[in-house]
């Protein structure tokens, strides 16, 4: 079991007897979307763009009327399977995840209530290379539209190509009636913020967020590696295993945040997820920029973009 199961599976324990993990009164969310996949969302298992909800709902009880098979643990806070497809079995270091809106919760399935326009996506993958996932980018254009945990946040383009590029990324944001201020790379941190880094690898790899690409997936979850000089794209796959290594031309976009939480006197507050929309070179920006869509990015964790077309993270062998 995962750390995050761990975690996922201590918080409903807490909670078991007191909320009994269910369904409240209260108006019913409206317009959300479930997605359920298998294998870094390679099978999709479930699919609805207008989930059935009901009063003040969780996010377990909507996978529950909207998936096949849901057989629960732990008093009904932990998954085991979903359409026959269980956790760690044989071996393997498999588990079910969840996301709300493209972030990770840190809370379990029964205790996370639904919001009106919520994207919620589980996906059941291997976990042994990093169970540090925190953030997807196949949600999109959430979380700029409606946020996470109930808040929407300030909206920032961080600028290290020419001006014209970072303006269409905004255009794009334009485009949803979402607000995206536009500035320069910031090599300080900023709360509250959901910043979106655009440009050649070399002008990004200073925020400390973003470098964490170059690490590999054990440190940001995402499975590619860039090269230190920011011209080759290595692309892995769920066991971390290269697949291939991409040159001029190649694009990247995936989303990471710093690990865990940050400690405050008033409690823990998890940090804002960072995206990246990079490439090898002006044209692999500019490829990367072109599939900054939600057609193009739809139940992805990451994509890497080579030869004008997104090829979602981990790449299949």
């Amino acid at each position: 079991m995962s750390v995050r199961s761990t975690a996922v599976v201590a918080a409903c324990a807490a909670l078991l007897g007191a909320a009994g993990c269910g369904v409240g009164a209260g108006e019913s969310a409206e317009s959300v979307q479930l997605r359920v996949t298998d294998g870094f969302g390679e099978r999709t298992l479930a699919q609805s763009a207008d989930a059935e909800t009901r009063g003040e709902d969780t996010i377990m009880r909507v996978l529950q009327r909207g998936a096949p098979d849901v057989k629960t643990r732990f008093g009904g806070g932990f998954v085991q399977s979903i359409a026959g497809r269980s956790g760690s079995t044989g071996g393997r270091r498999l588990d079910w995840f969840f996301y709300v809106n493209g972030y990770i919760s840190d809370k379990g399935a029964a205790q996370v209530k639904v919001r009106s326009g919520d994207r919620i996506w589980w996906d059941r993958h291997d976990w042994s290379v990093t169970d540090r996932i925190w953030a997807v980018v196949g949600s999109f254009p959430e979380p700029f539209i409606h946020g996470y945990d109930g808040n929407r946040h300030p909206v920032r383009i961080e600028c290290g190509t020419d001006e014209d590029t970072c303006k269409d990324v905004q255009s794009r944001f334009t485009g949803y009636d979402i607000v995206a201020g536009l500035g320069n790379v910031s090599r300080s941190f900023t709360k509250q913020t959901l910043r979106v880094l655009v440009g050649p690898w070399p002008a990004l790899d200073g925020d400390s967020v973003a470098r964490t690409i170059a690490l590999g997936p054990k440190e940001s979850g995402v499975f590619a590696r860039i090269s230190p000089d920011g011209k080759t794209i290595t692309t892995l796959d769920e066991r971390g295993r290269t697949v291939r290594t991409l040159g001029p031309g190649t694009g990247l976009i995936a989303a990471t945040a710093p690990e865990g939480v940050e400690q405050v006197q008033s409690g823990p507050v998890r940090k804002d997820p960072v995206w990246v929309v990079t490439g090898t070179d002006d044209a692999g920006v500019r490829a990367a920029v072109d599939a900054f869509d939600e057609g193009a990015l739809a139940g992805a964790f990451a994509v890497v973009v080579t030869g004008g077309q997104p090829v979602p993270l981990p790449e299949r062998r």
